[in-house]
């Protein structure tokens, strides 16, 4: 039976509009009445998450900067910082780069510089990073570093920052987390690898998972379930190595994979 059900956000959970699905309170009620605990997935900073379901701060699990930080009930289950020094090298060979938002992300808060305070930039920010901090300068934080994250204002990460990064591909986990963003994180961190500690420490087998993806940094954690779905509007790739397909997210697709499980038995 499953007991434990991860889900990306973006473009898997949120329809277009950014808006939960209709009726996720309902199954959130009956999945915590089978006793099933729900989590978010996602490249979002866990203050983000913590709002978006400010009333199931007692109950969810929260797998939060793409695998490198994982909460639950205010308690740190996981984590994975990456190393400073390679931060450091990160935002110099970065400084260049015209129109990126780059943002340090630390366990206590996200940082931007204060030239990059504009409107535009604080939108963007505004959705994934709600706790943000503007600095002067990034070697005056005082916190823990667990990502370096990239927006491209063009919606164009690939091209503009990814294919820019070659120098990190080998020592860094690189990850393409959207046409707008690129995640750097310790080699080998991934929502794959953070799903597997969290099986561990709460000793849940594999086959007692489910996730739900729709993005190449879905990859990992679509493999490290017993059963992975994919979403119709999901990457190409990420399709290859789900064992299931649902809905897409404004079919509100998790939910309906989530019936499918229960109208088998699995839940």
């Amino acid at each position: 039976m499953i007991k434990l059900i991860f889900s990306d956000m973006d473009g898997t959970l949120l329809t277009s509009e950014n808006k939960l699905p209709a009726g996720f309170d309902e199954m959130m009620a009956e999945l915590k009445r089978r006793g099933v605990i729900f989590c978010p997935a996602s490249g979002r900073q866990y203050f983000s998450l913590l709002k978006s379901f400010e009333k199931y701060a007692d109950e969810f699990l929260f797998l939060a900067e793409n695998g490198t930080l994982v909460m639950h009930r205010e308690i740190e289950i996981f984590s994975c910082p990456i190393d400073r020094k390679a931060v450091d090298r990160i935002l110099e060979v970065t400084e260049p780069l015209k129109n990126i938002l780059r943002v340090w992300c630390g366990k206590k808060d996200a940082y931007i510089r204060r030239e990059h305070d504009t409107p535009v930039f604080q939108a963007e920010l505004g959705k994934y990073y709600t706790h943000n901090a503007v600095v002067d300068s990034f070697e005056e934080i005082d916190d823990t570093p667990i990502k370096v994250a990239m927006f491209d204002v063009t919606g164009n990460a690939e091209k503009n920052i990814y294919n820019y990064l070659g120098e990190f591909y080998d020592n860094l986990q690189v990850v393409l987390s959207s046409d707008y963003w690129v995640d750097l994180m310790t080699k080998g961190i991934n929502k794959g690898e953070a799903v597997r500690n969290v099986q561990r420490i709460l000793n849940v087998k594999p086959e007692e998972c489910a996730a739900f993806g729709d993005y190449m940094n879905d990859y990992e954690m679509i493999q490290a379930v017993g059963y992975g779905f994919a979403m119709a509007n999901a990457h190409p790739e990420l399709k290859k190595v789900a064992k299931f397909e649902t809905l897409s997210n404004d079919e509100f697709g998790v939910l309906v994979g989530i019936k499918k499980l229960m109208s088998e038995g699995l839940i």
